[in-house]
């Protein structure tokens, strides 16, 4: 038995080494990240550009059908239900995520996920043509709702597909493609493209195109194997679907490490939020994403983007040119994300992580001297753009794309849905809270609000160095051993379970598996 044991770590360390970028892995990378993530990062930033103009549109129906004209209290809040019911669908979104990946795969959803995202794009294209800002409102709900979904299901798909020693980099890829949407959502909202009167809402309708794309590409690819074996218990399809990921025949050393994962969870069943929630064995991974995600959204990152048009007209860029410095930034995000695909893999999660955070913590504290300073020293106003830059680089190489990566990793396949659904609505949740609080703390505290978020930052760097551990390179088992030890519990249960399992001859535990997967 301890022979078998032996083979099965080396050979598991073959595996890490041989696990390379496959054509279909990095199709189904691109398709599903395009298709998904992308109009997450689109629909952030779409309607920043033609604002003025769509509230010209609110206006103007509200005046021909009344014959009077707004009250421009009731714009704003019109204004600001379209803007914040975004991140309020996105929370909806997340709560979708545990009951539609486990009864219809994790490709499934992104499908079913799809025909929200198209219906949405009609509505919101021809809104002008049927003189209705209401239906804009609502499209942005359905929006949310598949930003919700894309941004918890997406990472969840990929991470499960990759091999181990790929997995950070393809579990950053959609994080990347939420940068590139932003970007091109700046590009295509300049006022000499599509930011005009005219052109608003063929710009806001473009978002259904990536939708539509996935939709008629994304069944040719495989499902999660992992899906596939441990949820569904269907070994020959999961074989299948590995064999065209890794574009080789012999993939039996990671169906066994599924089996054994399999094994190791068939005790717990399918973990729901509140088992999740009240589970001792699991209770670091959890407070882990929800620190990570509450400081991702907290960390001040829609403040700082809602700030640098200020930041740089004081710094004597003209008003017509700060559209181009806002796409410039966008472009400064894509970049680092690009970057951070390439360096997870070498220098780690941790690393990544602690940089990321270190960075926008002290971007924020020198930013906060340097806005309150810039009146009285002229170059401080150089200083902020420096700091504004710095702040973008850091969120975009740690704290933005990790922590999804990290969700993937702590958790095993019972509890991987559970966990992005929590993670994802505490997402969405601090979003939403950012977003609604956010112009308070600016007229109540004016460039010390910067001083929140710069807290916010350091309790996640303490946070990070002390509890989450380094997952690279390593397979799901062993990040479940690494945090067993830190739960204090679980690893005398897994102890136990794997003695169990080692006492029980190859042949009936081999028979047990063979059963569960004929169910």
């Amino acid at each position: 038995m301890k022979v078998k044991g032996e083979k099965q770590e080396s050979s598991d360390g073959n595996e890490g080494s041989k696990g390379k970028m496959t054509l279909v892995l990095a199709s189904v990378a691109l398709v599903s990240a395009f298709g998904s993530s992308f109009q997450y990062g689109y629909n952030v930033s779409v309607i920043n550009s033609p604002a003025p103009y769509m509230q010209d549109f609110y206006n103007l129906t509200y005046l021909n059908r009344n014959d009077k004209p707004i009250d421009s209290a009731f714009l704003t809040l019109l204004w600001s239900l379209t803007v914040s019911m975004f991140p309020l669908g996105g929370f909806f979104g997340s709560l979708m995520v545990w009951p539609l990946v486990n009864n219809c795969g994790r490709k499934g959803t992104l499908l079913i996920n799809n025909l929200l995202s198209i219906a949405a794009a009609i509505l919101m294209g021809t809104s002008e043509l049927a003189k209705t800002f209401e239906v804009i409102i609502v499209s942005r709900v359905v929006m949310g709702i598949f930003a919700g979904l894309a941004s918890n299901v997406v990472p969840m798909f990929l991470g499960e597909m990759a091999p181990r020693n790929l997995r950070g980099a393809i579990g950053v890829v959609p994080q990347l493609f939420i940068t590139v949407g932003i970007l091109v959502a700046q590009i295509l909202g300049l006022n000499s493209i599509l930011g005009n009167a005219e052109g608003w809402p063929i710009l806001l309708g473009l978002t259904g195109i990536p939708s539509l794309i996935q939709l008629l590409i994304l069944p040719f690819f495989p499902e999660s194997p992992r899906y596939l074996l441990i949820q569904k218990g269907n070994e020959e399809q999961a074989r299948k679907a590995l064999q065209r990921l890794r574009g080789r025949e012999d993939v039996d050393d990671e169906i066994e490490e599924m089996r054994q994962e399999d094994r190791s969870e068939r005790e717990e069943g399918q973990f729901t939020v509140l088992s999740l929630c009240t589970y001792r064995g699991l209770r670091w991974q959890l407070i882990s994403i929800i620190v990570m995600m509450m400081g991702q959204q907290l960390s001040g990152v829609n403040g700082v983007f809602y700030y640098a048009d200020r930041i740089f007209q004081s710094a004597g860029v003209e008003e017509n040119s700060v559209q181009y410095v806002t796409v410039s930034i966008g472009a400064v995000n894509v970049v680092m994300t690009l970057l951070a695909v390439f360096i997870v893999e070498s220098l780690g999660r941790r690393i990544l992580l602690l940089a990321g955070f270190g960075l926008c913590c002290v971007s924020c504290a020198v930013l906060t001297l340097a806005l309150n300073l810039q009146t009285t020293v002229s170059w401080m106003s150089y200083l902020s753009i420096v700091c504004v830059i710095l702040y973008i680089i850091g969120h975009a190489i740690g704290a933005s794309p990790i922590p999804f990566v990290m969700i993937t990793e702590m958790f095993l396949q019972s509890s991987r849905p559970a966990a992005f659904m929590v993670g994802g609505s505490v997402h969405w949740l601090s979003n939403f809270t950012v977003g609604l609080v956010f112009l308070y703390m600016e007229a109540g505290l004016g460039p010390f609000c910067f001083l929140i978020f710069c807290a916010i930052c350091l309790v996640s760097v303490i946070y990070i160095f002390f509890v989450v551990p380094e997952t690279k390179n390593k397979t799901f088992m062993e990040i479940n051993k690494i945090m067993a030890k830190r739960n204090k519990v679980e690893i005398q249960e897994d102890k136990e379970e794997l003695k169990d399992f080692h006492t029980v001859s190859g042949g009936q535990a081999e028979k047990k598996s063979v059963s569960s997967s004929e169910l």
